[in-house]
């Protein structure tokens, strides 16, 4: 009789192999010694495996498997070997026989325990690893329409958190591993493209009310092959200056050795739309809530005075509140979006040489009208065998990236969302002779839609050249020269029929931006195992080179609004500035393996940054990880239940320089002060020769665990990292003739828990079903900070010792008086008023956990892939709310949310809305915690349906396979969240988080598509 145990298990479609089984055995049919050879590999339930690398031992022949697992190779030396290698599967060596056919059978590995993972400056086994890193397969999120490809991660890594600020496609996205480290510094990760390290600061110049463009999003996802997140000290030491908020690896498409040529195309159309829009209050009730407002101010009745008798109609005239007109602006600037996307690439490789050729085309409307995102990609890889101990190859990656940029955050003018949700509902598009108009200070929004013009043109390369040499046979040196270039190109043109334009006779603006980023590296990598002992050494150095040139002109006053061109205005002004730095660094990492079971792994880097002082310039990062493999000791090798466990340590530094300008440490002057028409300077900038390096210290504890040859993988972290030495800017008495200054006066500390768990809950020949869950825990705090600073619209943001960064610094309000109708707001200091001085701390950004679960199941030639993304416990300020909760008090100058209507009228009555009372500040008081909302979410991230074309029909028509699939993204939002969006944030910097206003929510879409391989 079955255990329990055994009987879940079977439920559930994991192997319950007994104690002691036997291991799965497997038949071939030998090659020949002679002749051309065909084969067929297999997975152990029999499907065929493409892609699996066949190579002829001892020589540089070799080939892969097609999409029916099947390869030919030409005719053989007597007695050849040959060895089959495949991701995921056990490598096969196969020895010559006697037929001219092979059939093989892989065998899985154990939790792909010997997959190789890219880290810093080489490849290591899983097994072997002892930091924390987390490999991501880019083809179950390619696909999802965002403009970059760090946006499709979101709910695939544990400790990763990555939020889409806004549905406008192209724009920054936020991105934390492991927390934040710093106030006025960057929080991002580093990315490296096959090593080069990628821009990842925007570029953009022209305000679109405080969202910024990604340069993340110059990359095509589809040319992207793996993804590693380095996470812990020991995984990104060896990249110091820039490890301290993780790093992000990026693999491009490479073609295979003896490949034949490969063609791959994929190609898909798609819609997309709003979920939800807001619920604004009708004309009618509008006109009725003003009303109220002006009764209860001004105790009397609006019919009886004269500058107040009703509301005024779009005509001029004068009507009761019921007479009011509904005017949907809303409906006018969103729309139904079109998404459209093709790939195409060719791949494969001789003896010597192999290539990945791939071009791809973007175009992604806004589903905010007229707001687009276009992308053109060309990419070229290549490799040549020179020798047998010589090889060099390229990565070339060119993009032109175009967006109609969308002003979606703060600010009335130009801002399209602004127009349409914050002008009055009962105010007409037209005046009083039948013409459009702006209403309430803001933009009218046709006018708006139809002579909106700001754009912006990047055009990037990112390239390498490397160079192998196998100097002796376990040592390596390698040489490459990497370059990021970006020519950021933008325009914008106000003319007269709109606010910006109107005042000055029409606006234009244009600024160019060259961003040069060159480096250089040299390696020596050297490997050798004796026996037992397994030993790797790297050493190597690095040069790099940033320089940032920006041309800025603007103009005012033009003839008519057919000319835009700059030089075409009556008065013209224009800046020119140039920047730069320099660094130089050396690294190296030894790692120690002994008999498969202890490993070790050191590693030492120094960065000399010009960014900093000169006694100051270099900075020391150093880390160990250690690991033991518990499982390879001899009392658990009869525990077959259990592939793999092993226990993993690390401790080391890493730093930081990014955030601060590249002249901080010193004292600047700058030109442009003339004095009577002669040329002066004046000082720019204090000078601080001590300022130096940010460093973060991480210490973690880790345990990877699999059972059931790896069906079920379980791997835990617990961590904790200390900033020392923030760099911030310090305020400056204006009596010194400057504002700031920069230093290093901040301490944080973040402290985390992770767990991710991968199973193979069925895996038969017809039928498989792979889930992936992670969550992860973060606790930020300010341990060290003299003097609290506030970012944000009305100084919501407060970053003060003893809480977390990105804390909400508000009036707390406790309750509405059910007998008054008046807020009633905490008094902190117990003086009987509602000062500033009440304002405290209530809530913050940060989730009490998040993380991700994906499913992916394939029944015959169906697949199917889901993926949820959740968080829980965040908070997000609804600054929308704030406005269009102003209870009439704001009279045409704002629109009013429906939710206002929930109001109190008379004694009794019990919510949170006050009373329309234009006196009782309180009503309206901004930086209220009634605003402040529970940002937890429950997202469908992507659903995908895929059925795969019988080959027998594909190829002997096509001679390849297709696929076609439909893919539905953000199909559903759980949350509690009165706003649109929970992740949306008017501002893409980092300190002005959680801040929800004017911004559009990441819309629902659906697509449909093809793949095809020939």
């Amino acid at each position: 009789m079955k255990s329990p145990v055994r009987l879940i298990l079977l439920a559930l479609g994991l192997p319950t192999l007994a104690h002691g089984a036997a291991a799965p055995s497997y038949t071939y049919h030998y090659l020949a010694a002679a002749g051309p050879v065909t084969g067929k590999v297999l997975d152990e339930t029999g499907a065929a495996l493409p892609g699996v690398t066949v190579r002829v031992k001892g020589t540089t022949e070799g080939t892969t498997t097609s999409p029916d697992g099947t390869f030919t190779l030409p005719t053989l030396p007597e007695n050849a070997t040959l060895i089959l290698s495949f991701v995921g599967y056990k490598s096969q060596e196969v020895k010559a026989g006697r037929d001219g056919t092979l059939t093989v059978r892989l065998a899985p590995d154990q939790g792909q325990l010997n997959e190789v993972v890219v880290v810093g400056y080489g490849t290591q086994q899983r097994k072997n690893l002892t930091g924390s890193i987390v490999k991501v397969d880019p083809a179950d999120t390619k696909d999802i329409p965002v403009g970059s490809f760090d946006a499709q991660l979101q709910g695939k890594v544990s400790g990763v958190q990555i939020s889409s600020n806004s549905g406008v496609p192209g724009q920054a996205t936020n991105v934390r591993v492991r927390g934040a480290t710093t106030i006025n510094g960057s929080n991002t990760p580093l990315y490296v493209v096959d090593g080069v390290f990628m821009n990842n600061n925007s570029l953009q110049t022209i305000s679109t009310g405080g969202k910024a463009s990604s340069p993340i999003a110059d990359l095509n996802p589809a040319d992207i092959e793996n993804i590693e997140v380095l996470k812990d000290a020991d995984a990104t030491a060896l990249y110091g200056a820039r490890g301290a908020n993780g790093v992000i690896l990026v693999t491009t498409k490479r073609g295979n050795f003896n490949q034949k040529p490969k063609i791959s195309l994929n190609a898909s159309e798609g819609w997309a739309k709003a979920a939800k829009l807001w619920d604004l209050a009708t004309g009618p009730e509008h006109a009725t809530l003003v009303n109220e407002n002006w009764l209860n101010t001004t105790g009397t009745t609006p019919h009886t005075n004269e500058n107040r008798p009703y509301r005024p109609v779009s005509q001029g005239g004068r009507g009761l509140p019921e007479e009011q007109p509904t005017y949907d602006r809303l409906g006018q600037v969103f729309r139904t979006a079109r998404l459209q996307n093709y790939d195409l690439s060719v791949s494969g490789g001789s003896a010597s040489t192999r290539y990945y050729i791939g071009g791809g085309y973007t175009k992604q409307e806004s589903i905010l009208r007229p707001i687009d995102f276009q992308r053109a990609s060309f990419k070229v890889n290549l490799d040549q065998q020179i020798s047998d101990k010589v090889q060099i190859g390229v990565s070339n990656s060119f993009s032109r990236t175009y967006r109609n940029e969308g002003r979606a955050g703060d600010g009335p003018a130009g801002g399209l969302l602004q127009a349409a949700l914050h002008t009055p509902t009962l105010l007409s598009p037209y005046d009083a002779n039948g013409q459009l108009v702006g209403r309430a200070s803001f933009d009218n929004v046709q006018l708006l839609i139809d002579n909106y013009d700001v754009n912006s043109t990047s055009l990037r390369y990112i390239g390498n050249l490397y160079g192998d040499v196998q100097l002796l046979p376990n040592l390596k040196f390698r040489t490459s020269f990497g370059v990021d270039y970006n020519n950021y190109d933008e325009s914008e043109y106000w003319n007269t029929f709109l606010i910006a334009g109107a005042g000055v006779g029409g606006l234009a603006t244009s600024s160019v931006t060259q961003y040069t980023s060159l480096l250089n590296e040299n390696t020596l990598t050297y490997r050798q195992q004796f026996g037992k002992h397994g030993l790797g050494i790297v050493v190597g150095n690095g040069l790099q080179s940033d320089t940032n040139g920006r041309t800025f002109a603007q103009g005012t006053g033009f003839p008519n609004n057919s000319f835009k061109e700059i030089s075409a205005a009556s008065v013209t002004s224009s800046t020119q500035n140039w920047s730069g730095y320099r660094l130089a660094s050396f690294f190296g990492r030894a790692d120690y393996n002994f008999n498969d079971r202890y490993l070790l792994n050191v590693s030492f880097r120094t960065d000399g940054s010009s960014r900093f002082g000169k006694s100051n310039q270099w900075g020391y990062f150093p880390s160990v990880g250690a690991a033991w493999r518990i499982k390879q000791e001899n009392f658990l090798q009869s525990v077959h239940v259990l592939s793999d466990l092993k226990l993993r340590a690390s401790y080391g530094l890493t730093g930081n320089q990014n955030g601060i300008g590249n002249f901080a440490a010193r004292g600047l002057w700058n030109g442009g002060s003339n004095y009577l028409g002669s040329a002066g300077i004046a000082p720019q900038q204090l000078a601080n020769a001590d300022l130096k390096w940010e460093q973060t210290s991480q210490a973690n504890i880790g345990l990877d665990v699999a059972f059931f040859d790896g069906r079920l993988a379980l791997e835990f972290n617990a961590y904790r990292k200390y900033t020392k030495n923030g760099l911030i800017q310090l305020t400056e008495p204006a009596t010194t003739g400057f504002s700031s200054y920069w230093a290093n006066a901040v301490e944080v500390s973040n402290k985390g828990l992770e767990f991710a768990l991968n199973s193979v809950n069925i895996r038969k020949e017809q039928f498989t079903w792979n889930t992936n869950f992670n969550i992860a825990s973060n606790v930020n705090n300010i341990e060290k900070l003299a003097t609290p600073t506030k970012f944000g619209s009305r100084d919501l943001i407060l970053q003060q010792q003893g809480y977390p960064l990105y804390s909400f610094w508000l009036y707390k309000q406790l309750y509405v008086d059910p007998q008054t109708g008046n807020a009633v707001y905490r008094d902190v200091d117990s003086d009987g008023k509602i000062t500033a001085a009440d304002r405290h701390i209530v809530g913050n950004i940060w989730p009490k956990f998040f993380g991700g679960l994906t499913n992916s199941i394939t029944y015959k030639g169906f697949d199917a892939n889901v993926l949820l993304s959740f968080q829980y416990g965040n908070k997000v300020y609804n600054h929308n709310r704030f406005f269009g909760e102003g209870g009439g008090a704001r009279d045409e100058a704002r629109v009013i949310f429906a939710s206002n209507l929930k109001r109190w009228q008379k004694p009794g009555d019990v919510t949170d809305v006050p009373r329309p009372d234009g006196i009782n500040v309180n009503n309206y008081l901004d930086g209220g915690s009634r605003w402040l909302e529970d940002g937890s979410f429950l997202r469908l991230r992507s659903l995908s349906l895929g059925y795969t074309i019988p080959e027998r029909l594909t190829k002997r028509l096509l001679g390849g396979s297709v696929r076609v699939y439909a893919q539905g993204t953000n199909l559903f939002l759980l949350t509690k969240y009165t706003g649109l969006d929970p992740e949306s944030a008017s501002s893409s910097d980092a300190n002005q988080q959680g801040i929800d206003l004017g911004t559009p929510p990441q819309p629902r879409s659906l697509q449909v598509g093809i793949n095809a391989t020939f």
